[in-house]
């Protein structure tokens, strides 16, 4: 194994050895090291060894990257290829360990987190600090301290004690009687001869402790099996009462190994039914309209101003309730739907004094699209949305009580997490469903669950969520992604099957051991191009809306499949939804004929459009109604007194005052044709109505009021925006000027200069005469100058600039720093520097 000539001497100098294509893998992997950008390389390395920006890194390994990352913190430092390499497989090898350690070892080269050659690999100061082991914060790999670090606090007489109990020479000092024990220890075949005289019993106290925790308790006086520990330096004591197994003693005990398994390999995805193509995507295609369905009725159920914002924002519980039982599902069911609404910006609150919820104008928009695109809207709403129905009744961090549509309901990995997911399910063969265990196994090996996290595996409830709210959308079908949600991800299509698909059956096991489909998220205009195609491929699965009803003689309707927008509007006017299914039964009633009255259609509108829309003749009774109902409506107006009624027909009205069902509405007569009461003349309405009369409303000119159910909607609203994990991912225009940057300002930090700044470090000071005789020089002998500069607000810098043309006070130069042709003032240039030749 080679070695370089120059090795790095600190992080810095590694990156500034690597190329910019290796920079710009770091900086997307690790895009807050460029939030802002760094000034040079050394403010980079200084950036990315922060323990903020380190424990983001750490938490975006790998299983074994991060097994990797444990075993070199308990390595020395540094250590060689070879010492991880038997940390990571133990003494026996292991073949899939040793296969898969370069990738490894090249993530956390490649994330920064690791520099130096092959044989002195070295871990960054705080991700060791964060790894390795100590009493307040065990290793992940339950090993404890080493010999030194355990023995540091010990008497160096008892130190003597336990080298002669070995059978060590003794020694004059305690540095050398450590080292003497650790070598020892470290030695396998001396370490064999030493636990060959142990008692079972004393082994078995070693066994209990060799894989973690490495701490025990013991009394003041011990028993015998661990007083022979103790005497030979097999148990170290760290505090009164408390002794630990060294580190070397417990790799002895392990076979070299730092972990107890070590996992090269990401657990295998099991496909445990299998279906045909095509059977998934009918069945997505269903779950798919039954989705726009759902949402059409929520937003038409409210579409006269649905519930009250709660105070502190959000759904009340009541009303929750409510909107699930109006939709026939259960409560988190109808959260997510109600979630899913406003997050495409088709549900927002109106802003009123009394605030509601209500659809927007969008909402208007989006009903006039063909079903395949509204679906696709829906679809990437939910895909790239940080809303997560799924904590609804929970409890935020003041144990308040999380509402639908309310605030504290963005999770940041949501998205992420959906995307993976679904990718997951896109490296699967087509047809193929995997068990929800599997997937969420695959997550955590991709993502392990580090510190706080391992209480709340907020990633795996994310990831449950995800293939449950894929099914109910039409994502996937059966379990198994569609061929329209393969094209929402971007995915390419998946290659013919050779094999007969009729042949499988829901039955069959489908172990998968290859890496799935690896699918980054999308840019938001890729995003759209992909749900754009994935609505063409739904739309040919979806049903053709029909014209037309089948009319019965027990005043019902039946639709035999999604009827077209103008008769599905006509028809949730005209009559009430009974039951929902293959088929949808409308059912005709006073109420429902008198709502369509209100909306300004008049019984010969009514049996014009029954006739034109109906396959079968229309009912007598049905006949009946309409007319009955027709010779009622308008009889009565009430407008504003604060109401009154008036009416043709004084003998109604009489009825009226003598029913004593209308004692509470408080009526006088004004004139005989005229009722006044104090009510307003919405409550005087609806009091009437239930006393059986049927009222119109009048404006104040006399004219009937037409009430539509779609009359209410909200200003207009913007969708709410997804609350990012942390900085986005730098596109390649950034990534590259960023790189230019900092380039240019590490060239101006550590270029040599013939004139090199004082010990303090302070910027060049020359004459203003020094400064124009150096810069006029420069510009004609084409040499790069550094120089000090103080801009506007005051703020110092060091740049090195090509001077052009000097003149007027000003001198024009190319600023390798900036990477652009810039003019400075001369008054604000402290001093030049000359660069050295070389």
């Amino acid at each position: 194994m080679s070695t370089p000539a120059n090795p790095p001497r600190s992080l810095a100098e590694a990156l500034r050895v690597r190329d910019d294509a290796s920079l710009a893998e770091l900086l997307r992997a690790r895009p807050d090291l460029i939030t802002p950008v760094p000034t040079d390389l050394t403010q980079l390395a200084t950036r990315a060894g922060t323990r903020a920006s380190v424990v983001r890194a750490l938490e975006r390994l790998d299983r074994f990257a991060l097994q990797t990352a444990e075993a070199l913190a308990v390595a020395a430092d540094p250590a060689g290829y070879e010492e991880l390499s038997g940390l990571m497989s133990g003494d026996g090898g292991d073949p899939a360990v040793a296969a898969a350690l370069p990738r490894a070892l090249g993530t956390l080269r490649g994330q920064a987190l690791v520099w130096g050659g092959d044989d002195r690999l070295r871990l960054v100061r705080t991700a060791r600090e964060l790894l390795a082991p100590s009493p307040q914060h065990p290793s992940p790999t339950g090993l404890g301290p080493t010999v030194q670090e355990a023995a540091a606090g010990m008497s160096p007489g008892r130190i003597q004690e336990i080298v002669t109990a070995v059978g060590l020479p003794s020694t004059h000092d305690s540095v050398s009687a450590v080292a003497s024990l650790t070598a020892l220890y470290g030695d396998r075949a001396r370490m064999a001869a030493l636990l060959a005289e142990a008692s079972p019993e004393s082994r078995e106290v070693l066994d209990r402790l060799v894989w973690g925790p490495p701490y025990g308790q013991v009394t003041a006086d011990p028993a015998a099996r661990l007083r022979w520990l103790l005497d030979r330096g097999l148990l170290l004591p760290t505090a009164p009462g408390t002794v630990v197994l060294p580190r070397e003693v417990a790799l002895h005990l392990r076979g070299g190994r730092a972990h107890r398994a070590a996992e090269p390999l990401p657990p295998a995805l099991e496909a445990t039914a299998t279906h045909r193509p095509q059977v998934v995507d009918a069945t997505a295609a269903g779950q798919a309209y039954t989705a726009l369905a759902t949402v059409e009725e929520l937003l038409k159920d409210w579409d006269e101003g649905g519930p009250t914002v709660l105070r502190a924002g959000g759904l009340s519980v009541r009303d929750l309730k409510r909107t699930a039982v109006a939709l026939d599902v259960s409560e988190p069911v109808a959260a997510f739907w109600v979630e899913l609404a406003y997050t495409a910006g088709l549900l927002a609150s109106d802003g009123e004094a009394d605030e509601r919820y209500a659809a927007t104008p969008a909402y208007d928009e989006w009903l006039e699209l063909p079903a395949a695109e509204r679906w696709a809207q829906l679809a990437q709403a939910w895909l790239t949305a940080t809303r997560t129905a799924g904590v609804v009744g929970g409890r935020d961090a003041k144990e308040r009580t999380l509402s639908a549509l309310g605030p504290g309901l963005d999770r940041s990995a949501a998205p992420e997490v959906r995307h993976r997911v679904l990718s997951l399910l896109a490296g699967l063969p087509e047809g193929a469903s995997p068990s929800a265990q599997s997937v969420l196994a695959r997550l955590r090996w991709e993502r392990p669950l580090r510190g706080p996290q391992q209480n709340d595996d907020l990633r795996g409830r994310l990831a449950t969520w995800a293939l449950s709210e894929a099914e109910m959308l039409g994502v996937t079908g059966r379990g198994a992604l569609s061929a329209h949600g393969r094209a929402l991800l971007g995915a390419p299509a998946p290659a013919p099957k050779t094999a007969d698909p009729a042949q499988e059956g829901p039955g069959d096991k489908l172990p998968v051991h290859h890496m799935p489909v690896s699918l980054e998220p999308l840019s938001p205009t890729e995003q759209a191009t992909a749900s754009a195609a994935a609505g063409r491929l739904l739309a040919p699965l979806l049903p053709e809306p029909l014209d037309h009803v089948l009319l019965q003689a027990d005043l019902t309707a039946v639709a035999p499949g999604p009827l077209k927008r103008p008769l599905a509007d006509m028809l949730d006017v005209l009559a009430d939804v009974e039951s929902k299914g293959g088929a949808t039964v409308y059912r005709f009633t006073p109420g429902s004929v008198r709502r369509a009255l209100d909306a300004g259609r008049t019984a010969t509108d009514l049996h014009a459009f029954l006739t034109a829309h109906s396959r079968t003749p229309v009912p007598q009774p049905l006949t009946y109604l309409i007319d009955d109902v027709a010779r009622k409506h308008g009889h009565l107006r009430v407008g504003a007194a604060s109401a009154y009624v008036r009416c043709d027909d004084d003998a109604l009205l009489n009825e009226i005052m003598a029913d004593k069902r209308a004692a509470a509405l408080r009526l006088r007569r004004l004139a005989p044709t005229v009722l006044a009461t104090q009510a307003d003349p919405a409550a005087l309405l609806d009091g009437l109505r239930a006393m059986g009369f049927a009222p119109a409303a009048e404006s104040a000119e006399g004219d009937v009021l037409i009430t539509r159910a779609d009359a209410h909607r909200t200003p207009h609203r913007t969708a709410p925006e997804p609350v990012p994990d942390g900085p986005p991912t730098p596109d390649s225009t950034l990534l590259a000027a960023a790189i230019r940057a900092i380039r240019a300002g590490d060239l101006a930090s550590t270029t040599p200069r013939k004139q090199p700044p004082s010990a303090s470090g302070a910027l060049p000071r020359t004459s203003s005469a020094e400064t124009l005789a150096t810069m006029q020089a420069a510009v004609l002998t084409g040499e790069a100058l550094w120089i000090g500069y103080v801009n506007a607000e005051g703020a110092a810098s060091q740049r090195v600039i090509a001077p052009i043309r000097v003149e007027g006070g000003f001198v024009t130069a190319y600023d390798h720093t900036a990477d652009e042709v810039r003019t400075y003032p001369l008054h604000r240039v402290t001093g030049v520097a000359e660069l050295a030749e070389d």
